[in-house]
């Protein structure tokens, strides 16, 4: 039995060393096996990230928002390590986009009101605060006046995209809330009132966002929720789209910590965020499968369903940070580190040379697009997206997740 998980284990390795990803969706289950683990958990962060550094090089192919979810992730590395390679990774591959100090930001365009393009303002605020070059800065005045002119459902939703009118999904949740709240506390004008305004707003997009994509009878959040009923994935009656994928719920679990992680407690938005995060996150620890969470969140033990890598971090990360912030019960801290090491037995292989990957990653999915690949949020659609390894996305929700367990303690 010995001879033969080590041969599956070197067999896998080779899987991934020569192919780079993975059409298969039940493959990679305890990739490294549990004493493994053992040897690489205590600097697991440090070590995802350099080898994500080393296949990828820096991030400047694109504006892309899941650059900004590995840099999220190096931004925590460099503050519990001090190593300035983490700082110097973001800067260097930011400093290509934003490269003067007009403000403009390479290979974005506003009037695509594309909500994933706010996620990278995290990483101008960052690096502002840190460097106080006032290049970063207009950048994100860019983007602030994006969320000014975003286009809104009837009750002041934003649309996820100007090419999705009149529809919001739990992905943007990540993507603005937070930078919406980190500009409003650093950059507006208190005086005039503007600040409170904008943290409202945001608390609001979050707020409507549950609400509209809520289904009382599994207690879940669906992926999206069309206003207008327009849409093929959309239910006639309540707008919302049929399924809860589970990296959707992690997205807007991460965006609903980070923004809670920045507002003050005496902040009249902040309780009732706090009790939405408590709410949810309570709901979704209920709902584990081996300490990890399912594709698609509502059908448990539905043919083809598996347990998916990058919402199982995001879930993760964001009960952790939450809960370490001393916002959820303590309860939920020792659960989400259980969740954490679930990770490391299900996802996380380590190559030959040391390399480490996180696997079982679904690349992507959405809702509606082109009618020749349109996606109708049906359970099928959402199995049958493709699932790999080195996402960047996934990989860097791994290292947010590592941060904060390494960062929470004890650890059980």
């Amino acid at each position: 039995m010995r001879i033969f998980r080590k041969a599956l284990y070197l067999s896998l390795c080779s899987w991934y060393d020569n192919k780079g990803k993975m059409t298969r969706r039940a493959d990679c289950t305890n990739i490294a096996g549990g004493s493994a683990m053992k040897e690489f958990l205590p600097k697991s962060a440090a070590k995802m990230a350099d080898c994500l550094m080393k296949r990828y090089g820096l991030l400047t192919s694109r504006w892309s928002y899941d650059y900004g979810v590995a840099w999220r992730g190096m931004e925590a590395l460099y503050a519990m390590t001090g190593e300035k390679k983490y700082f110097d990774y973001i800067k260097d591959a930011m400093d290509t986009f934003v490269t003067d100090e007009s403000g403009a930001i390479r290979d974005y365009t506003l009037d695509e009101f594309n909500l994933d393009y706010i996620c990278n303002g995290r990483q101008l605020l960052y690096l502002y605060k840190a460097t106080g070059d006032e290049k970063y800065l207009r950048a994100a005045d860019v983007l602030r006046d994006q969320l000014r002119r975003q286009p809104r459902t009837s009750d002041g939703g934003f649309w996820h995209k100007k090419c999705y009118p009149y529809q919001m999904w739990l992905d943007g949740l990540h993507m603005s809330a937070p930078f919406y709240v980190e500009y409003c506390l650093m950059a507006e004008d208190d005086a005039a009132g503007i600040r409170d305004a904008g943290i409202r707003d945001a608390a609001k997009q979050l707020q409507l966002a549950y609400e509209h994509t809520y289904e009382p009878k599994t207690r879940l959040n669906h992926h999206g929720w069309d206003e207008s009923r327009a849409q093929q994935w959309s239910n006639p009656e309540t707008g919302r789209s049929a399924h809860a994928w589970g990296r959707a719920v992690g997205w807007y679990m991460l965006g609903l910590a980070d923004v809670l992680a920045l507002l003050p407690e005496n902040h009249e938005c902040f309780e009732p965020l706090r009790a939405l995060m408590e709410k949810i996150s309570a709901r979704m620890l209920e709902i584990r499968v081996d300490g990890a969470w399912l594709q698609v969140l509502d059908c448990p033990g539905r043919e083809g369903n598996y347990l998916e890598s990058s919402g199982s971090c995001l879930m993760t990360a964001a009960i952790l940070k939450a809960a370490a912030n001393h916002q959820l019960p303590d309860w939920m801290l020792a659960a989400a580190q259980e969740s954490f090491r679930a990770i490391q037995r299900h996802f996380v292989g380590q190559m030959r040379d040391g390399t480490l990957f996180l696997a079982k990653t679904c690349y992507g999915a959405g809702l509606g697009g082109k009618t020749e690949a349109y996606r109708d949020g049906s359970y099928d659609y959402y199995i049958s997206e493709t699932v790999g390894s080195y996402d960047i996305k996934g990989t860097g929700a791994y290292i947010q997740a590592a941060c904060a367990y390494e960062g929470s303690e004890p650890h059980a």
